[in-house]
């Protein structure tokens, strides 16, 4: 007979503890092969594809989409080849036990690729017009149907609790043998009766108002940003700066070849400058140890790009971002921003940054106080480029010009710098900008 083992949702890592299931691939009765994808999930940090440990046929899902799963909750029972299957047991008023297991319960860490792979097994998944609901076995005997005006079954001692409790059978669903209602059913009867009706997610109340669930990515960015604003002591600073030389050589870039079919943004070279400036201020390159009270400089760079997708906010990373070339770095920004619009951002990507960038330009917001991201001693936000009347000065005196301008704010931690380093770090970054020949010194 076959085997029966479940498949259980393994450790993802970066101290996650739970998961929502975003999608089934497969349902009861499919057959599945090693590492076919099965199953969709978000993370408190991104959507992970879980392929299969096993090679068999799947008996059943534990959870349905849209449910939060704990990590080592059963997910799947897959039926791997061995025996023939047992015959069906005959029903009974008992509630069902669960499905047998081989007692090798698979608590793997790994997210893809674990488990011997099958001679020509091709990780795809299968097709499905659509998502297979999940089906989880009933914790009681199928309800039988009672016909209309049909007096219910009941036992003496069932109606006197019905009749205690203000419960009228003819309104309970029987789940006892052969359609009787039970104590049992009573009971959830009157529980029901006495709980006010909950709006389902996303409907509007009574009230006029309407509540949404905070799960995956929103929830985790939450507790996040909260644990960082009371944590780490922020400091931010200012400077409105003339990028007009930067928008000038950004037209130069744009039209070299090296450059064709890659996106040339202001934020590109904010981000290079960025970069640029932390070689002198390594001191806004580190982290806080709370336990053992120490200062982690980090001699990497990893640079986080913040990135709104419908799932909310993530930060994925470019790793050792300093010593990428400018075309390099502008096709790493731009296959970020992509991964992170569709939903495939890997826990691998949002693990490890150093130093963040975001861009509330593009909202057309001036500027901001941007919270660290947990873990970072700074982060820069840029505000949108505008054409704005700007003071210039030359050996011919003062004069007002339409310049290319744009606003910086750089918060920090102050355990881990003094003002004097974020100041530099900041006025460094400017004047690279205002004037971009500066990087060759």
């Amino acid at each position: 007979m076959p085997i029966a083992k479940d498949f259980r949702l393994p450790d993802v890592g970066e101290g996650l503890t739970e998961a929502d299931l975003v999608r089934w691939t497969v349902a009861p009765g499919d057959t599945v092969e090693v590492n076919q994808i099965i199953v969709e999930i978000e993370t408190a940090k991104a959507v992970v594809e879980l392929p299969s440990p096993h090679a068999g046929t799947v008996r059943r899902l534990h959870a349905a989409e849209g449910e939060t799963v704990p990590v080592g909750a059963p997910l799947i029972t897959i039926d791997v080849p061995g025996e023939e299957p047992p015959a069906p047991a005959a029903p009974a008023p008992a509630a069902p036990s669960e499905p047998a297991d081989s007692g090798a319960e698979e608590r793997t860490a790994l997210l893809v690729g674990y488990g011997p792979r099958a001679a020509g097994a091709v990780r795809r998944r299968t097709p499905r017009p659509t998502p297979a609901p999940a089906v989880t076995a009933p914790a009681h005997p199928a309800p039988v149907a009672v016909p209309p005006g049909t007096r219910p079954a009941a036992k003496p001692p069932v109606r006197k609790l019905a009749k205690d409790l203000g419960v009228r059978l003819e309104t309970v669903v029987p789940t006892g043998p052969n359609g009787t209602v039970s104590r049992e059913d009573v009971h959830r009867a009157a529980a029901a009766a006495t709980q006010p009706a909950t709006p389902a997610p996303g409907a509007v109340n009574a009230r006029g108002e309407t509540r949404l669930p905070v799960r995956g990515v929103r929830k985790h960015t939450a507790a996040a940003m909260v644990a960082s604003a009371f944590s780490a002591p922020h400091v931010t600073e200012f400077v409105t700066v003339d990028i007009s030389e930067t928008m000038r050589l950004r037209e130069l870039v744009r039209a070299r070849r090296e450059f064709k079919g890659t996106k040339v943004s202001p934020m590109l070279f904010v981000a290079r400058a960025f970069l640029l400036a932390l070689r002198r201020t390594p001191e806004l390159n580190s982290s806080w140890d709370e336990e053992r009270q120490e200062i982690v400089l980090k001699h990497y760079i990893n640079l986080g790009i913040a990135a709104a997708t419908d799932r909310g906010l993530v930060v994925p990373n470019i790793k050792d971002a300093d010593l990428l070339g400018l075309a390099d770095l502008a096709t790493a920004i731009a296959s970020l921003a992509d991964i992170a619009r569709e939903g495939r951002t890997s826990p691998a990507d949002l693990a490890g940054g150093t130093v963040t960038l975001t861009n509330v330009g593009v909202f057309g917001v001036d500027t901001g106080t941007p919270i660290l991201n947990p873990g970072e001693a700074a982060i820069l936000a840029m505000g949108a480029v505008r054409r704005t009347p700007w003071v210039v000065q030359d050996a011919a005196g003062e004069r007002i010009e339409p310049r290319w301008t744009t606003q910086l704010a750089l918060s920090f931690d102050h355990r881990l710098a003094d003002g004097q380093q974020g100041s530099r770090l900041l006025a460094d970054t400017a004047d690279l900008l205002r004037e971009p020949g500066l990087a060759l010194l």
